[in-house]
């Protein structure tokens, strides 16, 4: 039965953003005409301090998760915390259940097309080939050797919603795509499902390889070194995911013997990633700063209004993290 519509939504919001959505918040309810049907939200609190919030005066919560689980086991009003994340293992794994998080979701294609087709492209063109004969003395007038992607197979681990957001540029470009979910089901523009039981006969089909897997007990290690050893010497690896999906020293050992060309990480056990880490100085590694496909406040304001006005209206919201499957 739905609920009666509640008119007012009094909110907090505890992000390292914190002033920028409740900005955004403001922008986009005076813009957009839509959102009269929804509540009036009432930012109550609004922080980048966990210590500074109000605990018992928290109902609606948009959140950073690594901010909200340090309070949230005191929140005993909680209903609803949107998260400012895609991922959201620190409060998947806090232990309260007795409420809704959703995800940031639906934002994302985007930003991971623009990152995963950067330095796929990069290699595929050998573009640091072409920029060490311009930078020799004296330059040479070479055809640097290059591995177009037309007609390469794409292998996505994690066919979910920023997965998908790949596939028609993949197929733009006239690769194929093969993809790795928990169930392997099928799905439409992907050549072949594989299930997570399965990524060893996944590996050996792909050149190039994505991981967006979730983070989830069940990921931990999951790309080995026996993983890495079905790869082609041509493949690049990009991991955008999840950090401790891989075994590092697995993925190490695997560059050294040539399985695989390249990985570039995004994502790590341990972020920052610590300046003794052996992938800063690898030849065959490229880091970046868990940076591929970043929360902007102009799109966390706009998914928690649209869910503010199902959650008003009491209907189902988008983008639930399921706490029994930890994501």
């Amino acid at each position: 039965m739905t609920r009666p519509f509640l008119p007012a939504l009094p909110i907090t919001i505890l992000s390292q953003n914190a002033d920028a959505i409740r900005t955004e918040l403001h922008t986009a309810m005076k813009k957009n005409s839509c959102l009269k049907a929804g509540p009036e939200v009432v930012i109550r609190q609004a922080t980048d301090t966990p210590s500074k919030i109000n605990c018992d005066a928290v109902e609606v919560m948009i959140a950073d998760p690594d901010l909200a689980a340090q309070i949230i086991p005191d929140c005993t009003n909680l209903t609803w915390c949107q998260s400012t994340w895609a991922g959201n293992a620190p409060l998947l794994n806090g232990g309260k259940t007795d409420y809704t998080l959703t995800a940031l979701r639906g934002v994302f294609g985007p930003l991971m097309r623009e990152y995963v087709f950067a330095y796929l492209l990069q290699h595929a063109r050998n573009l640091d080939g072409f920029a060490e004969q311009q930078a020799a003395t004296p330059p040479r007038w070479e055809s640097a050797t290059r591995m177009p992607l037309r007609g390469q197979t794409l292998g996505i681990i994690g066919v979910g919603d920023i997965g998908k957001a790949l596939m028609p540029v993949a197929q733009s470009f006239g690769m194929t795509v093969i993809g790795v979910s928990r169930s392997g089901n099928a799905v439409k523009g992907v050549e072949r499902m594989y299930a997570t039981a399965e990524l060893h006969q996944f590996a050996q089909q792909a050149d190039h390889v994505v991981n967006l897997m979730p983070d989830t007990p069940g990921t931990y290690g999951r790309l080995n070194e026996d993983f890495f050893a079905c790869l082609k010497p041509h493949s690049i690896f990009i991991n955008a995911g999840r950090g401790n999906a891989v075994d590092d020293e697995g993925l190490l050992s695997s560059l050294d013997k040539h399985h695989l060309a390249h990985a570039v990480l995004d994502v790590f056990t341990q972020e920052p990633l610590p300046s003794s880490h052996p992938f800063w100085r690898h030849p065959k590694v490229t880091v970046t700063a868990h940076t591929a496909a970043e929360s902007r406040p102009a799109d966390v304001a706009s998914v928690f209004l649209d869910n503010a006005t199902r959650f008003a209206h009491g209907d189902t919201l988008l983008y639930q993290c399921d706490f029994a499957k930890g994501y």
